[in-house]
């Protein structure tokens, strides 16, 4: 199981999204990513559609992503 709270870049706030994971000072939540890019989306497509997700955040998420399932 993933433990997101050491994910820099997202929070969870229980009365924001439903307590789901988002990016941090925004309402996007992490979920929206993996299933834009699931449907072939790109990140610079994605940053477009949510311009309030940076691209650092975006990286941190996915290289998180990457290390927890490599280990």
């Amino acid at each position: 199981m993933t433990e997101w709270s050491q994910c820099p870049g997202i929070e969870r706030i229980p009365e924001v999204c439903g307590g789901a994971w988002k990016f941090r000072g925004t309402r996007v939540p992490v979920a929206a990513l993996f299933q834009n890019l699931e449907s072939g989306a790109t990140v610079s497509e994605f940053l477009e559609w949510f311009p309030g997700v940076e691209r650092a955040q975006v990286e941190s998420v996915l290289e998180f992503t990457a290390s927890t399932l490599a280990a």
